[in-house]
């Protein structure tokens, strides 16, 4: 605000003081000079440096704020089934889509574990090992699409690729999420031996059953092209209750995409880990270049007015 008003009271007091001088028929060219020229320069510098003395006194920083988060985490392995059952749309846009969503959102509150990705429908694979780097996570969660593996639904397979993925951890908490739509078809794993074997390496498993109650729409791959079919939901709930009962889990039916999300937040407070987050703030001083600078111009002004500029009486 103070700069605009210097410069209407410059304005204001250089009229007032503004001469005339009558000339004849000579030509005035002769009068202009560089120094008529350059008269206002004092002022522009005096502009200047008043600028930046304002600058350094409204102290500019860069902040650097660092994050340590210590502690013991939790080993978890997603298991995500992919199955083409997987692409009903009785969840938004479909399940397997929701799922992945509710993922990526518990991997970024999981702070210090270590947290790999398996994926099964007719056979298993692990997409991601374990690890605490969550830009690599989630781009495998992102990359899970249907048609990865041979259609079907193996149970079995899927938690026993989970649970060898863990039996080597030295975490005090080893986890697996089992999430699938159907009941078990396939693989080379019976789930009731997968179960036994994460009992063995004390591998919690929290198992989920996705779809909602009779029917879903699902799209269907036919010789006229993709068409919609309405497809039974068939969860074999007795099973996952069972295999999250005998390891220390819990059995969750998610019906929609609330419910699903719901579902991970209690496990994300049931599985808690042993963090402590320490946050140290840094600052660094950017006044003085501002300051320097305004020194400087003060200086260069003074200067041409007492010089160069300067007005005898």
């Amino acid at each position: 605000m103070l700069i605009p008003i210097l410069i209407v009271w410059y304005v204001v007091k250089n009229n007032k003081q503004q001469g005339t001088i009558m000339i004849s028929d000579a030509s005035a060219s002769g009068l202009s000079s560089w120094k008529t020229a350059l008269r206002h320069l004092p002022f522009v510098l005096r502009l200047l440096a008043i600028s930046a003395l304002i600058l350094a006194l409204a102290r500019p920083q860069n902040v650097f704020e660092e994050q340590n988060a210590e502690g013991e985490g939790v080993d978890i392995i997603l298991c995500i089934d992919v199955s083409g059952s997987m692409t009903a749309q009785d969840f938004t846009p479909n399940r397997l889509e929701a799922a992945k969503d509710v993922a990526i959102d518990f991997v970024n509150k999981r702070l210090t574990d270590r947290i790999g990705i398996v994926i099964f429908s007719g056979e298993s694979f692990t997409q991601c090992p374990l690890t605490t780097d969550h830009d690599v996570l989630i781009t495998a969660i992102k990359n899970i699409h249907n048609g990865l593996l041979e259609d079907g639904t193996a149970i079995g397979s899927g938690l026993g690729t989970s649970v060898d993925r863990l039996r080597t951890s030295k975490s005090k908490s080893k986890v697996v999420i089992l999430l699938t739509d159907g009941e078990n078809n396939g693989g080379l794993i019976d789930p009731k031996t997968a179960k036994e074997i994460a009992k063995a390496f004390s591998i919690k498993v929290y198992t989920i059953g996705v779809g909602t109650d009779g029917y879903a729409p699902q799209p269907v791959q036919t010789p006229m092209g993709v068409v919609m079919q309405n497809g039974k939901v068939s969860i074999d709930e007795k099973l996952l209750k069972e295999i999250a009962g005998e390891t220390g889990g819990r059995y969750f039916r998610a019906k929609n995409n609330e419910g699903l999300n719901d579902i991970y937040a209690e496990i994300n407070n049931l599985e808690k880990s042993k963090v402590e987050i320490s946050k140290q703030t840094h600052y660094v001083e950017k006044f003085f270049p501002f300051l320097i600078a305004a020194l400087g111009l003060i200086f260069l002004e003074l200067l041409l007015r007492f010089t160069v500029f300067r007005k005898f009486p």
